[in-house]
């Protein structure tokens, strides 16, 4: 389960998501490629967060999520062909959901069996 690209108003859905991970309720699913993602997107919010507290997250995700290293490259989203990289993860980890607030993949709906959802849909279902 991913869950990316939060705007103020899913904020809160997606923190109460982050509880229920920490408290094992779920697995995160996770790739190299969306770590970077991750990092870039902490270093170019507004109100920017310490080094430390970035990495320390980044490590947490490391070290709480089943990593996984996809072996097929997809070509789906052709709004925006970077998004492929979530589904590609959601593949090699066999993936019930992706969680995203990201236009491109919700457009998409679903993929291969793994439904694509806003984080307010997924407090419904973890």
């Amino acid at each position: 389960m991913l869950c990316i690209k939060t705007t103020a108003n899913s904020g809160n859905y997606c923190s109460k998501i982050i509880d229920k991970w920490k408290k094992g309720e779920f697995e995160l699913v996770s790739s190299l490629e969306i770590i970077k993602e991750f990092v870039r997107t902490m270093n170019n919010f507004k109100i920017k967060m310490p080094d430390e507290m970035i990495d320390e997250w980044k490590n947490i995700i490391i070290e709480n999520s089943f990593m996984v290293e996809p072996k097929i490259k997809l070509q789906i989203i052709e709004d925006d062909s970077d998004d492929d990289k979530f589904l590609e993860a959601a593949m090699a980890g066999n993936a019930d959901f992706i969680i995203s607030q990201d236009k491109h993949l919700l457009k998409l709906g679903e993929y291969e069996g793994i439904k694509i959802i806003k984080p307010e849909e997924a407090l419904l279902i973890v």
